[in-house]
């Protein structure tokens, strides 16, 4: 089993190249959502949005089952044409007209990484004081690089591994926590429509916040009729119970423990071997953070590659481009020390804001407009070709579904005006998913038939 460096970055995989495997897909996705960071965005449903055990479970359930249906949606794009998500952007907004949706998803990586180099250097300083402050934040930072600078079959063997670990620590976890649970928490049924609504999108939101990553990680496998349908079930599966077990024990932990901070209550609800489930889920956390800098660092060089289009970017490029952001995240990250959880719910708001429109003018043109259908070497042209330098109706329909969100939203510091009449329920994302879909789809027929 060989764990040689990647050399290729945003090129077509050539087919003889293309030794990936469906169930490593399983094991990616559900290996990077056992982490951390997915308990704590559990734990947002009775500790943010006031919901019962319940209560907070099912929205986090079904939230989950319906975002993971847009993102795994992108994994049929890997294995049809061989080249990073973000590339593939270039045919429905063209080459410069992608440009500033790619940005976008760059910072959300970096923002990814930042918040889970927080989440895992305060676990690790729980168990071992000697990483507290700042200290844990660089260990993880560090820890990441490995399978990053690896690519892309460390990451998939690591995560074969790291499925393995965690699940026996966050089902083990799960069951400490369940024995300890009281019986008034069990029988509670308290909650509102606002605050099921808001844990339901949140997990939503953070099945389709992955959609930037998907075909990155499915672009290896060989091209075969059954390939996308495969690719797809295989990253639903993969997605939906490797983040509804960890949601749960955060829902569990946020109710059981109010007062402790989540590595704490990990540690106290998991008993004798608490410490070491804390120290299993915190190891993790380099897995996902590697998948997100090794991501970014692709959309990174293909920002560079639109603006030189000869160039043909290989392992130095990419090693360059890794270090880079994961510096970026390691200085936004101790920043966000501080107050984290309000810092990465509002980072939340914004990916709910920029992404959702994105997926939907993808998915739109993917398989309802083209059938799959595209000339991939003109993702690289310096025209464009038939995808052009910019699109500007895709562009215009992206802003469109940016802004239909506002009077739906309910954010922080931001509360839209419709969203009083809706009881403030936050029905944004799922405006934007309909309107810009619609839109695209009605307005490419309408100059297809012009034409």
């Amino acid at each position: 089993m060989t764990t040689h460096l990647e050399t290729h970055t945003i090129h077509p995989i050539p087919h003889t190249h293309r030794y990936g495997r469906v169930a490593d897909l399983f094991s990616v996705w559900f290996s990077a959502n056992m982490t951390l960071l997915t308990v704590v965005t559990g734990a947002l449903g009775p500790a943010v949005f006031g919901l019962s055990f319940f209560w907070s479970v099912l929205a986090l359930l079904l939230g989950n089952m319906v975002g993971a249906i847009f993102m795994a949606l992108h994994a049929a794009q890997g294995p049809r044409l061989g080249v990073p998500q973000m590339v593939q952007s270039r045919g429905q907004f063209g080459i410069y007209g992608s440009v500033p949706i790619i940005l976008l998803v760059v910072l959300m990586y970096i923002g990814f990484a930042a918040s889970n180099c927080v989440v895992g250097g305060g676990a690790l300083a729980h168990v071992l004081p000697v990483f507290s402050g700042s200290k844990g934040v660089w260990l993880v930072a560090i820890l990441t690089l490995v399978p990053c600078v690896m690519g892309y079959r460390a990451i998939h063997i690591c995560s074969r591994f790291a499925s393995w670990v965690s699940i026996i620590a966050v089902v083990y976890a799960i069951g400490c926590g369940l024995g300890g649970f009281s019986r008034s928490l069990l029988a509670d049924t308290h909650g509102s429509l606002a605050g099921f609504f808001g844990a339901f999108s949140v997990s939503a939101l953070w099945q389709i916040a992955y959609a930037p990553y998907v075909s990155d990680s499915s672009r290896y496998l060989p091209d075969e009729a059954s390939s996308g349908r495969r690719a797809f079930w295989a990253t639903y599966g993969g997605t939906v119970i490797g983040a509804v077990l960890p949601m749960v024990l955060g829902s569990l932990l946020s109710l059981s423990y109010p007062s402790l901070p989540l590595a704490g209550a990990l540690a106290h609800a998991g008993g004798r071997v608490g410490n070491l489930v804390v120290l299993v889920l915190a190891l993790a956390i380099p897995l996902a953070n590697a998948m997100s800098v090794y991501c970014g660092a692709l959309c990174s060089l293909t920002l560079v590659q639109t603006f030189r289009p000869a160039w043909r970017s290989g392992l130095g490029g990419r090693l360059l481009m890794t270090f880079l952001l994961l510096a970026i995240a390691l200085i936004m990250s101790l920043g966000m020390m501080g107050d984290f959880l309000k810092a990465y719910t509002s980072f939340l708001d914004i990916l709910m804001a920029v992404l959702v429109p994105w997926t939907s003018i993808n998915l739109c043109d993917y398989y309802i407009l083209r059938d799959g259908q595209y000339d991939v070497a003109a993702f690289f042209a310096a025209d464009g070709g038939p995808y052009g330098r910019f699109n500007g109706l895709a562009v215009a329909v992206y802003v469109l579904g940016v802004f239909v969100e506002l009077p739906f939203m309910k954010t922080g510091p931001y509360t839209g005006p419709l969203v009083p009449l809706l009881h403030g329920v936050d029905i944004s994302w799922i405006v934007s998913l309909v309107v810009t879909g619609g839109a695209y789809y009605r307005f490419v027929r309408h100059l297809q038939r012009k034409a």
